[in-house]
């Protein structure tokens, strides 16, 4: 292992907070005398101003983005013995809260160009037991929606969006988390707008599933110790909900940057031996990640991380593949592109408070590594 000090990192959240922190300051001070540090008005006018900003009539703030998507399912009466089909890449979150609620995660392989859930699998992969659907748009680029909604409608499927790597990315010029019935989205710090500890929500339409999940979050009860059903304790506190207010209001252009330094990194590497990311014709794609593919991951990975810069693998192991999921029986060539591409996905530096210098630094050590 290398001891060089990393001068670039992959991710950098203190950087942000020296531009914000007098917003977030004052956003905390200005909750701190309410006496009020659970639910509240700090977390209603969050939940309305997400909701405004996806597009949808509704959000609820969740306590962490693995607990959106396990309310999420709770309200949709998906339990034991029913199963729902989710992708192979993605973070095991998104299959642990198919776990929770007793159902079993059916894994379908990656399109080969956006890393995303490959929709031409996923009608093979129905079954009488299928209850529901979780496309997840990964790194930042939504899944092809369109025809995954109109299999799930004919087959009375949920649609439940993993859109924990895609704040404000859009697809046919809608905003992720609004295209399915429920959107759910993690607020973890490095997130494209994340909160300073954990932090989730959901969004969504119909007034129904809005009322589920509202009574879910907070142990079953419409009316204070009245709890009618089973129920969790899983709200968004309002001081993170205050500091997500302040960060809203910056995402749009903190996305922007992304785009900016991806499309410098995609010029920079262009002839280079490595796969850059590839834009899908029907969205906009918010760089929570700019991932490259190659066969030399490790070694370049090492290499980089020498030169002072640090890089991610994200994910470098299948969901079907961990140990935790290894009694579902899947082998890699169940999910052939998948395997092969945790092998070689390598996660540059970015976020929004890079420099050109270090972009084109990053690239420099890349191309010094191939020999170009």
């Amino acid at each position: 292992m290398t001891t060089t000090t990393i001068q670039i990192p992959a991710e950098d959240l203190k950087r942000q907070y020296q531009l914000i922190k007098d917003e977030v300051r004052a956003a905390i001070d200005a909750v701190l005398p309410t006496g009020k540090y659970t639910l509240g008005p700090f977390l209603e006018a969050f939940e309305r101003e997400f909701a405004q900003y996806c597009g949808t009539k509704y959000c609820v703030g969740i306590s962490n983005g693995t607990e959106a998507l396990h309310l999420a399912l709770a309200a949709c009466g998906v339990g034991p013995g029913d199963e729902v089909i989710t992708v192979a890449n993605t973070y095991v979150a998104t299959a642990f809260a198919i776990s929770y609620v007793g159902a079993t995660p059916v894994f379908v392989d990656i399109d080969p160009v956006s890393y995303n859930m490959d929709v031409s699998k996923v009608e093979q992969a129905i079954t009488p037991r299928t209850k529901a659907i979780i496309p997840v748009h990964l790194y930042g680029q939504p899944v092809d929606m369109d025809p995954l909604l109109e299999i799930a409608r004919r087959h009375k499927l949920w649609v439940i969006e993993d859109a924990a790597h895609s704040h404000g990315a859009t697809y046919k010029g809608r905003k992720t988390g609004s295209l399915g019935d429920i959107g759910c989205f993690s607020f973890y710090p490095s997130k494209n707008l994340g909160c300073y500890g954990d932090g989730g929500g959901v969004t969504l339409n119909d007034d129904e599933l809005y009322d589920k999940i509202r009574v879910l979050r907070y142990m079953g009860q419409h009316v204070k110790h009245v709890h009618e059903i089973i129920g969790f304790q899983q709200r968004l506190d309002p001081i993170q909900a205050a500091i997500l207010s302040v960060k809203l209001r910056h995402l749009d252009e903190w996305n922007r940057k992304r785009q900016h330094w991806a499309a410098l990194y995609d010029e920079l590497l262009a002839d280079l031996p490595v796969v850059t990311p590839k834009v899908s014709p029907f969205g906009t794609h918010v760089y929570y990640m700019y991932t490259i593919r190659t066969p030399r991951r490790d070694q370049l990975m090492d290499y980089l991380a020498q030169q002072g810069i640090g890089t991610q693998i994200i994910y470098g192991t299948p969901v079907p593949m961990q140990p935790a999921y290894r009694f579902l029986g899947y082998k890699e060539s169940d999910i052939p592109i998948a395997a092969q591409y945790a092998k070689e996905y390598l996660c540059l530096p970015m976020f929004p408070e890079l420099t050109e210098e270090e972009v084109r630094r990053v690239a420099t050590a890349i191309r010094q590594f191939f020999g170009a």
